[in-house]
């Protein structure tokens, strides 16, 4: 018998490392540990009550019983185009949008609709953990540039150009930023753009957390700053953050009319369709107001301010105050190579294992993220828990 063998490209991807802390946290609590968990990129809040009632009443409703076009609801597509322009400064035809199953599927379509094999991707490190994955399963290969807190964590025209070459392809541009929070002003934005646009250089722009900023930080979208790269500009969005609605699943994918047929042509054999009632209750979202969106947000911006005056009481923690999004990025580099409660961890995996394991909270490594050193904690969780989850890194790190 043959011995089994699967796809060389599935078998390299790695589980992602911010979902496997999370399971192993929530194990754990199962078992009755009590941990507190720093590792999930999601809301505590519920889902606003006027999105849940509109699933409630589309689940009754026989329409939705049934397939929808595979790119999206019409009406979906005409709420999106509205709320991009009141919030970005642009307004999207029908034929430049494709709603996905989340902001991850998105990713994932503009991967597949532009790179080939070969293509490089200049990559900005931190990255969110997906970002490389999905590059090499198109068949691209990441070319990482890392930044750091001294960099505010934002890659520079300078080293962009340093890093092209003839075969660079395109470039995430992701502001805010999953995990550092840091926040890209407009001036830089514009000229990353037209740095772009000068090359001939696709820009993936994952505008997510658009809404999560904090202390007259603005959240700029390229494609409105820089009009000249809309030909070769893919956003990437979704309502799993602005809206506390991870687990509906829609997301959406914009840009130019022949890669959005491209990626729906692709959607249309992967996935078809996203569900029908977790687009009715999208639909509810995008097209209400931002009165709770802003509610979620002051929580968060109180929860950051908390955190970032916590960790920068434990001695020896180096950390930018996030700017946007809701984490925290500090470097525990200072605490790699000597004793910690009889250990001496190397690297951030050995630390993050842990304090997982005895002070019984999870947080990701930054390996994960391509910023070894670092962790990434998230601060979308109760008050009480995240003074009592740093409060047990400070004495497991400082005795």
């Amino acid at each position: 018998m043959r011995p089994l063998t699967l796809s060389r490209r599935i078998s390299a991807i790695s589980e992602s490392a911010t979902m496997a802390v999370d399971a192993r946290a929530k194990a754990l609590r199962a078992s009755g540990e009590a941990v507190i968990g720093f590792g999930a990129g999601e809301p505590d809040f519920p889902t606003p009550e006027h999105i849940v009632e509109a699933a409630v009443v589309a689940c009754r409703d026989i329409s939705t019983h049934k397939y929808t076009p595979a790119g999206g609801l019409p009406i979906l597509k005409e709420a999106l185009a509205e709320k991009t322009e009141r919030d970005s400064g642009w307004c999207p035809r029908p034929s430049e949008i494709l709603v996905t199953n989340g902001g991850k599927h998105a990713v994932y379509n503009a991967c597949a609709a532009v790179l080939d094999p070969g293509d490089e991707v200049l990559l900005p490190a931190p990255y969110w953990t997906t970002y490389p994955e999905v590059i090499a399963l198109a068949g691209g290969v990441p070319t990482v540039l890392p930044t750091d807190i001294v960099s505010s964590f934002r890659v520079s025209v300078e080293q962009l150009e340093a890093s092209r070459t003839n075969r660079t392809k395109a470039l995430f541009l992701v502001s805010p930023s999953n995990p550092t929070g840091a926040v890209y002003p407009a001036e830089e934005i514009v000229a990353i753009g037209r740095w772009a646009s000068k090359h001939g250089i696709w820009i993936i722009a994952d505008e997510i957390y658009e809404h999560l900023v904090y202390e007259g930080n603005e959240h700029y979208s390229v494609r409105t700053l820089v009009p000249e790269i809309a030909d070769r500009c893919l956003i990437v969005n979704g309502v799993a953050k602005t809206y506390a609605m991870t687990g509906w699943r829609v997301g959406w994918l914009l840009g130019p009319s022949e890669a959005i047929k491209a990626a729906t042509n692709l959607q249309s054999h992967a996935t078809s369709n996203v569900s029908n009632v977790a687009q009715r209750a999208a639909l509810a979202a995008v097209s209400g107001g931002l009165e709770e969106v802003e509610a979620m947000r002051r929580s968060f911006d109180r929860r950051r301010q908390r955190m970032v005056e916590l960790l920068r009481a434990i001695k020896g923690v180096e950390l930018m105050e996030p700017q946007g999004s809701f984490y925290t990025f500090p470097d525990f580099s200072a605490f790699l190579e000597r004793e910690i409660a009889g250990h001496r961890p190397n690297t951030t995996i050995e630390l993050s294992a842990l304090i997982l394991d005895i002070a019984k909270v999870a947080i990701v490594p930054g390996e994960a993220f391509g910023a070894p050193g670092y962790a990434r904690l998230s601060f979308a969780l109760a008050d009480d828990d995240l003074e009592e989850g740093i409060g047990r890194i400070g004495s497991f790190l400082n005795g």
